[in-house]
């Protein structure tokens, strides 16, 4: 049973049933067998309040401390500061948890999560929103992976590096000389193992000691090298949690460009993936449409690979050269498992770290009593076991993991016919880490918490002006020390110098080849050329866009789907979180939320006035379609024109294309609505509303 449900446990046998069933979630043990014993089992449900995952009963759950967002609502949708600017926002919206930790979360849930659909079937470690095994591949999902894998895995492992170089170095004596001590004391006495085991349980029980262990300090203020105090990348500490310290409006948004950043150095599969294309997510084109008088920009990489060749003396092409073919057939293939495993390692980090230091809702003890109760038996054997007898058990491991494949195999296949889908059982999501989410699924728990009281959580505010070039606040949360020492042993002068803004310190290299390297200039007559080049394509893309109202007069489905897509500049396009401006066959309108109904539904209607007095409590409304939540069975956000026409539109028009959102029924039926500038926020509300559960695809 879930936690939510514990918590409803009432009368005086509630206690012992409480207890035992705390126990049962403490044991790393999966919650269900029903993936092995009746994978069949079809289990659907019809409300939120029905709870068929941990993420749906603690989102319907009282919780003890209450945001904005957790009390009681009479409206039928209570606005809690739908695009307002980030001061007029109430806090915290979610209890326990900062309004910027919040829109940090769901504005990385936008880039990562595209398509879901209803999974029938009991969910891994009760929660939804894993990622499918057949997950579709495409180079955008890819980028948005590897800038999640370096926002999760090379941040923590940076932060690690510079914590032992902070050790090594020796200018936090004390610190330094009570580890040296401490370790061998312990080497002197055959206790290093004891030693590691218990410090690591210490760490994992008692968080307060993490940051007297390992006191905090901004990364980008550490030299990795000296242990030090260096200046930071960007010239000027702006932020405490990224590599470079380069300023930011909202906390997070230095990682994220710092990602982006990162991703777009790699080649030609990762220069592929860095212009978004996204096959599955582009509308269908005709001939004539502004995606087919688009060249494909990745081919620029390949035909300036081939021109070297060629100037070299080389002869490339298939024709010459039988390898091409076949090798970028087979990198493309197995672009989709290192996708899946780079999302798997990812994953596994966020569940990890949610696990050290839960985020409400989710119990604050029991994950952490778990992972200290693994590792309690490694310390008491480790003050038995020598390290002869360590040694010869991990020999004798490795003979027979070598010599013993006749037993192995024989005893895999008794597993495989008698447990079908064992495997999935043993996963650490169903058994170490049961019940831990992911970021995505504690996102998805904190919008369902909105949808649960009538709040739909705001979107995060939005920051036209750039970030100020001036040095952060830093506080003891962020720089700190252990004991009488200074924080990084370093003087305030010190400090401060690194951290004020130096404009220089950005563009410094290791030298001047790199410098060489590194500069791209087009030159007065490249820039006049780029120039002309641009403004003849804006005419083009302009004449493209006005030939798509001509085409859907006279009956062209994709040119319908394509209106709207350029909204006009100055256009007020803000709306929520009841009412989505959108178009549905070209046809201008409003997608609506009504939870009021006896059947919650989701519906598009066009009729003018929603604009001006919305479409709560109102029965006059003749909607085009309604689809009733429950029924929903896939969302899917699709593009609103295709990749390469997006990036000529954002680069020549400098303006932003809407995309668009599928919407299937349980019948398979499909509504596609366009030109929907909030698709991110219509699609929240629907995968939090209902209860269904889902899986990412």
């Amino acid at each position: 049973m879930s936690v939510g449900e514990e918590g409803k446990q009432d009368g005086s046998s509630s206690g012992e049933t409480y207890t035992v069933r705390s126990m049962l979630d403490v044991l790393p043990v999966p919650s269900t067998t029903q993936p092995v014993s009746e994978p069949e089992k079809h289990e659907t449900a019809n409300s939120i309040t029905e709870e068929p995952t941990l993420s749906h009963a603690l989102a319907t759950d009282d919780h003890e401390e209450k945001g904005l967002a957790q009390r009681e609502h009479d409206d039928e949708v209570a606005d809690l500061g739908w695009n307002e600017k980030k001061g007029e926002i109430s806090a915290p919206l979610v209890g326990g948890l900062d309004n910027e930790d919040l829109w940090l979360l769901i504005r990385r849930f936008n880039k990562q999560v595209y398509h879901v659909k209803e999974v029938p079937t009991a969910v891994p470690g009760d929660l939804d929103l894993n990622i499918a095994d057949e997950e579709e591949f495409s180079p955008d999902k890819l980028r948005a992976n590897i800038e999640r894998f370096y926002m999760t895995v090379v941040v923590g492992l940076l932060a690690v590096v510079k914590h032992i170089a902070r050790l090594r170095s020796w200018r936090e004596t004390r610190r330094t000389s009570c580890f040296c001590a401490a370790y061998f004391i312990a080497w002197t006495f055959d206790l290093i193992v004891p030693l590691l085991t218990l410090t690591v349980i210490t760490l994992i029980v008692y968080p307060p000691s993490r940051e007297i262990l390992f006191p905090p300090a901004p990364l980008a203020l550490v030299d990795s090298k000296t242990g030090g105090v260096q200046k930071p990348k960007a010239g000027v500490l702006g932020s405490t949690e990224s590599s470079t310290g380069a300023p930011q409006n909202f906390k997070g948004e230095a990682v994220e460009q710092e990602a982006s950043n990162f991703f777009n150095g790699f080649t030609s599969i990762v220069v592929t993936s860095a212009t978004g294309k996204n096959p599955q997510a582009s509308p269908p084109t005709d001939s004539g449409a502004p995606d087919d008088a688009v060249p494909d920009p990745t081919g620029v990489t390949v035909a300036a690979a081939e021109a070297k060749d060629v100037a070299a003396g080389g002869k490339p092409g298939p024709k010459h050269d039988k390898t091409k073919v076949p090798v970028e057939t087979a990198m493309w293939t197995k672009m989709r498992p290192i996708m899946h495993g780079i999302a798997d390692v990812s994953d596994t980090w966020e569940r990890f770290a949610n696990a050290l230091s839960p985020t409400p809702p989710f119990p604050k003890n029991i994950y952490r009593l778990r992972l200290a109760g693994l590792i309690a038996p490694l310390f008491l054997i480790s003050l038995f076991v020598t390290s002869y007898m360590f040694i010869k058990g991990v020999t004798f491991g490795v003979g027979f993991g070598f010599f013993g494949d006749p037993v192995i195999s024989r005893g895999l296949k008794w597993l495989n016919h008698n447990f079908p889908n064992w495997q999935k059982l043993l996963e650490l999501r169903n058994t170490i880490l049961k019940g831990v989410p992911t970021n995505a699924q504690l996102t998805l728990t904190l919008l369902r918490i909105g949808e649960a009281n009538k709040a739909p959580l705001p979107p995060p505010p939005s920051a036209t002006a750039p970030p100020p070039e001036r040095p952060t606040d830093v506080t003891d949360a962020e720089l700190r020390a252990t004991g009488a020492e200074p924080p990084l042993n370093a003087t305030d002068e010190e400090l401060r110098e690194a951290m004020e803004h130096d404009p220089h310190t950005a563009h410094e290299t290791g030298g001047a080849d790199i410098d060489a390297a590194k500069g791209s200039k087009h030159g007065k007559k490249g820039s006049k050329i780029l120039g002309l080049f641009k403004g003849t394509t804006k005419g083009a893309v302009k004449t493209a866009i006005g030939t798509d109202h001509a085409r859907a007069k006279v009956g062209s489905h994709h040119a319908r789907n394509r209106l709207g897509a350029v909204p006009r500049p100055n256009t007020n396009n803000l709306t929520g979180p009841i009412d989505f401006k959108a178009r549905y066959n070209g046809q201008k309108g409003h997608v609506y939320i009504t939870t009021k109904a006896t059947i919650p539904a989701v519906s598009f209607s066009t009729d003018s006035t929603i604009e001006k007095i919305g479409s709560a409590d109102r029965e006059d409304l003749h909607p085009l379609w309604t689809v009733a939540i429950n029924d929903i069975a896939e969302l899917k956000k699709v593009g609103g024109y295709g990749w390469k026409a997006k990036i000529v539109v954002g680069w020549s028009l400098g303006r932003e294309v809407a995309d668009g959102l599928e919407i299937t029924d349980r019948r398979g039926n499909t509504r596609r609505v366009t030109a929907l500038p909030m698709r991110d926020e219509l699609f929240n509300r629907l995968i939090a509303i209902g209860g269904q559960k889902w899986e990412a695809w």
